[in-house]
């Protein structure tokens, strides 16, 4: 049976609240907002930078829920500063059959990385 890759789920517009080279590389994110995703400690995702154009690939580290967090650790942090916005990503390998109906997660942020409702506007970095 044919597979394909699909978004599973994103985390859209998100704030990086720190940057911290001399870390474990990974991206800590906001316990509360991993659940939201349904994104599991130690997963892979990749990291969009809205603000400069940099694409990385990691892992994901709870942070503490309700706090916001949204921080790059390791090497990483050389592709975001804290300020940029950021989008979240994880894929899923499904039956190609299931595609049509295939939806991802989608959870978005407002500046201070807490859920809304509302898909923000596309407004200027």
């Amino acid at each position: 049976m044919t597979q394909i890759t699909v978004l599973y789920s994103k985390i859209h517009r998100a704030t990086v609240t720190d940057a911290q080279l001399h870390y474990e590389g990974s991206l800590t994110i906001d316990h509360h907002l991993m659940q939201q995703a349904g994104l599991v400690e130690y997963q892979q995702i990749d990291v969009y930078n809205i603000t400069n154009g940099e694409r990385f690939t990691t892992y994901a580290i709870v942070g503490e829920a309700h706090t916001g967090i949204i921080q790059v650790n390791g090497a990483a942090a050389h592709k975001a500063r804290t300020g940029d916005l950021i989008i979240i990503a994880s894929y899923a390998n499904i039956p190609q059959s299931e595609g049509p109906l295939w939806k991802p997660k989608l959870v978005f942020v407002d500046r201070q990385n807490k859920p809304s409702a509302d898909k923000p506007a596309m407004l200027p970095v």
